[in-house]
Parts: structure tokens; sequence; C-alpha cells
């Protein structure tokens, strides 16, 4: 046997082992990326549910769901998460008014008819407003929002709902612009030109053929950005005013769940107490509100997938 056969014959094993060694050792990485979310995931839940036994221990779940004060910091204490609900579930409300059909037709357009060139500058610039601060924000709907809504609304307060969901609606703009363009040009293209070939025009393609073929993405970007806008704290915690309040009146103020664990987690309560552990049964609230919307966009997604 000649040197080059030998050589030949070690090689191959020796390089399938190495083959067969570096896909293990990508694949453990990728497992170790999963499960490092993973228990992330359960981890936080542990500690929320930990702590909110804790509360719930000294305040019954019945009295925390239906009682409509919430004043755990005051001499007459009530524990009823209502207003901190109404709160959040107002500027989501108004938010998504502002963000859903503003994001939905700038989609529209960027797919359907927007030039390369206005597309390739419109959605950066778009998805630029997502990398603003948040405190920019609150202090942009403060001091800037309010002003300009009260030569409208005279009556309309310094601190107030409306104008923080409006802001916090611009935030969300790029999650519903962005996601919604990318799932309709996805969208095959012999969609467009059958529809074309039927006499259609870009407008009817649009919106008869893309914007169905495209609902699953589309509903997915809906309730990334409720998901966004229910869970935004800077923005209410600055303009949207520090008193819990059972209002659906968006031109009044109220808190929301988050900012009020903002401004509970920065204040001098001593750790362990029942005020201090206020802030886990709110947080468990915001956790069980947001992964219900996440479920809720799951079965819808998963639905119009089936229907398309």
């Amino acid at each position: 046997m000649t040197v080059a056969k030998k050589t030949l014959l070690f090689s191959k094993p020796s390089s399938k082992v190495m083959r067969d060694l570096r896909e293990r050792a990508v694949e453990s990485v990728l497992f170790l990326a999963a499960l490092t979310s993973v228990a992330t995931t359960i981890a936080i839940l542990a500690i929320l549910l930990y702590e909110s036994i804790l509360f719930f221990r000294q305040v019954p779940l019945w009295k925390f769901i239906t009682d409509t004060q919430w004043t755990p910091l005051f001499d007459d204490k009530h524990y009823g998460i209502l207003p901190l609900i109404s709160g959040t579930l107002v500027t989501t409300v108004v938010a998504l008014l502002v963000a859903v059909p503003t994001g939905t037709i700038a989609a529209i357009y960027l797919s359907e008819f927007a030039p390369v060139v206005v597309r390739e500058v419109v959605k950066p610039a778009l998805e630029l407003l997502a990398g603003i601060p948040t405190v920019v924000y609150g202090y942009f709907a403060l001091l800037f929002v309010t002003p300009l809504l009260q030569i409208f609304l005279p009556d309309l307060p310094g601190f107030n709902m409306l104008s923080a969901g409006i802001i916090i609606g611009i935030m969300i703009i790029p999650y519903v612009s962005s996601l919604s363009e990318d799932a309709m040009r996805a969208v095959p293209s012999y969609l467009r030109e059958g529809s074309y070939a039927t006499g259609a025009t870009r407008l009817q393609t649009a919106l008869r053929v893309v914007l169905p073929a495209s609902i699953s993405g589309i509903s997915a970007a809906y309730i990334l950005a409720i998901s966004r806008a229910v869970g935004e704290t800077m923005v209410v915690a600055i303009a949207a005013g520090g008193q819990p309040n059972l209002t659906w009146n968006p031109m009044e103020p109220a808190q929301t769940m988050t900012a009020y664990i903002v401004s509970v987690s920065l204040g001098d309560l001593p750790h362990g107490s029942l005020e201090y552990e206020t802030i886990f049964a709110v947080g468990l609230t915001l956790l069980l509100i947001t992964l219900s919307f996440n479920i809720i966009g799951h079965f819808l997604t998963k639905r119009y997938r089936e229907i398309y």
C-alpha cells in the first residue's frame, strides 16, 4: 500500500470525526441559547409567583380583583387593581387607535406603491422611531403634545392619558408598519399578477388580495404592538399622572401598572413589607394580561394561516 493510500484512509475518518464534533458543538450552543431564554422566562415567572403568594396571604384575591380603590401607600389602605388596569387599558387603546391605522397604511404604501428609493429611505426612518429613548417620548408628551392638545381642549389637565397614549401610539408605529410591510412583501407575486390580469387596480389588489393573504403576519404585528403598549413605562410615568384613578376617560390623569411599579421600586419602602410586595402582584397581573394577548395572537395567526 502506498503512502498516498494510507494518508487517504486515515484522513477520511479523521475529517468525519471533526465534522461531527463541529456539528455537535453548534447544536450545543444553539440548545444553550434556547435554554437560556426559556430558563430566564421561568425564573421571572417563579419570582413573581413566589412574591405574589406572600402578598395574597395577607390580601384576598377576590378583594384584589374587585376593589375599586388602589391606595396601598396611604393610611386607608385598599388593594384593588382595577384603577391600574383601567389606566393601562385606556392608554393602550389610545395608542392602538393611533398606531394601527397609521402603521397599516404606511405598510400598504411601502409594500405596494412606494418606489424602491422611497422605501429605502422611509422604512429606516420609521424604524428609527423605535430607537429613541422612551424618556424622551415622555417629556415630549408632557411638554409639547399636552400643551398642543390644550389649545383645542382647554379643560385638559397637565397630566392625562390622552397625550401619553398618542405618544405611545407614535412610538409603536414601527412595530406595526415594519412587520406588516414584511408580511405583505412575502405574499407571492403570482397573486398580484392574477389580480391585475382580472382588471383590478393596484389599490384593489392591495386591499383585496395582498392584505387578506398577509393577515397572519399583520395580526402578529398588532399583537406585538399591543404588548409593547401595555408594557410601556416611562411615557405613562411622566405624562399620564401618578394617581390611581378608576376612569375610562382618556382626558383624565391616571396611573398604569408599569408606572406604579416604577414609583414603588424607586421609593424608600422596605423590602419584604406588604406595600413593597404589591409590585410583584401588579407585575404578575401585567404578565398575565400580556400573555393573554400573545395567546390570542397565536390562535389568530394559526387560524388565518389555515384559511389562506
